[in-house]
């Protein structure tokens, strides 16, 4: 049997979606006519219209076949296996460890036609029983498949009657589909909660967290932890320097200094434009801003350090990292900002001034008090996006843990040491890797808490000016 190309195995895939999706567009059409051939009838009425018959048709016949077919692609490799596993050719296979996968995934992978040949001689008698078995349980799928989506097609069909309430349990199924696409980002929330968990478990019982959290003194090793070699601290100190600090200084006043303009000075022509041109900002790739920190921006406060005569200036520094974070992070403070300054009402603006109180006045004394609440919640959604950033501490700020307050110096963050410890070939059950998955946590934990402020601030603004 000639192997099964990858490429034809996505087209197979969707040509089987298709497939459903035309028996659903037939099951609509005939449960419609059904539907209309009823009504014709002399005395007899409707309940639901005839589109939502067609609908519980087209429903019963494409939900079932649609959730076999996702099912089965996940179920059917391993039941490959197993019957490969079960041949005479895989008699010699090693029982266990890393050569055992790696002969079967060469074997698979020149059976699907992934690979022109094999790699592994111990591979080659594997290739026809793995090209036969994905034979035969491609079969089976496909009749399985069928066979629900014509069973699910006519026992909808033949439910259908003047009295039965199509409408109602179409909305029920609609419902239900809504609320599976609600759960998905809590279920990937609780999904990466449970993987950092785990893997940090493992971290803890290697390194004490009191280390972690305490320690002043960060050089992972592989191999088995030596003391004092873990401390994140000075992990945790870039981070709050180059994102909460420098990035901020740069951010909240230019944001709001430009909320401010937009809202209260800017003629219509003028915000139609430089609204959206503002905004471009945060669709900028990050590793774009890493480039012209590290190219532009690093060298250029390099040269000024050494004009001040500051010793040891660094091309790596903090200060440029945080001053190019603090400008892509401009349109959440600014947009923020903007919106909570619209929001006032308009009674506030002119009661001040009614009373006499100027324009700048009434900005500084009645409109920013008021929308405080608001812009403050931007300002912690753009802390958590600040110190979740990657791209520009690596290219701009280095990724050595020194804990310094010299802004011109060299800094490393946690998600910087992230990327370090979890990129090359690493060895996933040492102590070293196991500490990035520990230090996601307590950036999880930390951007976490951060929105849940952000967002109960931006309720209670809501509540107060709505």
């Amino acid at each position: 049997m000639n192997p099964v190309h990858e490429d034809d195995v996505t087209f197979n895939a969707a040509a089987l979606l298709l497939l459903i999706a035309g028996l659903a567009l037939i099951g609509w059409l005939a449960g419609r006519a059904r539907s209309n051939l009823l009504a014709g009838r002399a005395g007899a009425k409707l309940h639901s219209r005839p589109q939502y018959h067609g609908w519980y048709v087209a429903l019963w016949l494409f939900a079932p076949a649609a959730l076999f077919l996702a099912v089965w692609a996940s179920v059917s490799p391993a039941l490959i296996t197993n019957q490969v596993l079960t041949t005479e050719a895989a008699e010699n296979l090693p029982e266990f460890g890393f050569e055992r996968g790696a002969i079967l995934s060469d074997a698979r992978n020149v059976a699907q036609g992934r690979q022109a040949d094999v790699r592994l001689p111990a591979a080659a008698p594997l290739v026809k029983p793995y090209a036969d078995a994905s034979h035969q349980y491609a079969w089976i799928g496909i009749a399985a498949m069928l066979a629900l989506a014509l069973a699910g097609g006519l026992y909808a069909f033949t439910r259908i009657r003047p009295d039965f309430r199509a409408r109602s349990r179409v909305e029920k199924i609609v419902m239900m589909l809504l609320l599976l696409a609600s759960l998905v980002a809590i279920l990937t929330t609780f999904g990466i909660v449970l993987s950092l968990l785990f893997e940090s478990i493992r971290f803890f019982r290697l390194v004490s967290p009191a280390e972690l959290l305490f320690g002043t003194h960060w050089a992972p090793t592989s191999g088995a932890p030596q003391p004092d070699t873990f401390g994140g601290i000075p992990l945790f100190w870039g981070t709050v320097l180059i994102g909460a600090v420098i990035a901020m200084i740069v951010a909240i006043p230019i944001g709001m200094m430009t909320a401010v303009y937009l809202t209260q000075y800017a003629a219509p022509a003028v915000r139609k434009w430089v609204k959206p041109c503002l905004e471009i900002l945060a669709g900028v790739p990050t590793v774009v801003y890493g480039y012209f920190a590290a190219l532009t921006v690093a060298p250029a406060l390099r040269e000024f350090a050494v004009m001040l005569g500051i010793p040891n200036a660094s091309t790596e520094s903090a200060l440029a990292a945080g001053i190019v974070m603090g400008v892509m992070i401009i349109p959440f403070v600014s947009s923020m900002a903007d919106d909570s300054i619209n929001a006032v009402p308009q009674a506030m603006r002119d009661g001040s001034l009614a009373l006499g109180a100027t324009p700048n006045e009434t900005i500084r004394q009645v409109l920013i008090p008021a929308a405080l609440p608001g812009v403050m919640g931007g300002i912690l959604l753009a802390v958590s996006r600040a110190i979740g950033e990657t791209m520009i501490v690596v290219m701009a700020a280095g990724l050595s843990a020194n804990m310094t307050a010299n802004p011109f110096a060299s800094v490393t963050t946690v998600t910087a040491q992230i990327v370090k410890l979890l990129t090359g070939d690493q060895e996933f059950d040492s102590a070293k890797t196991l500490a990035a998955f520990a230090l996601g946590l307590v950036l999880f934990i930390v951007t976490l808490l951060l929105n849940i402020a952000a967002l109960r601030i931006v309720k209670k603004y809501r509540e107060a000016y709505e």
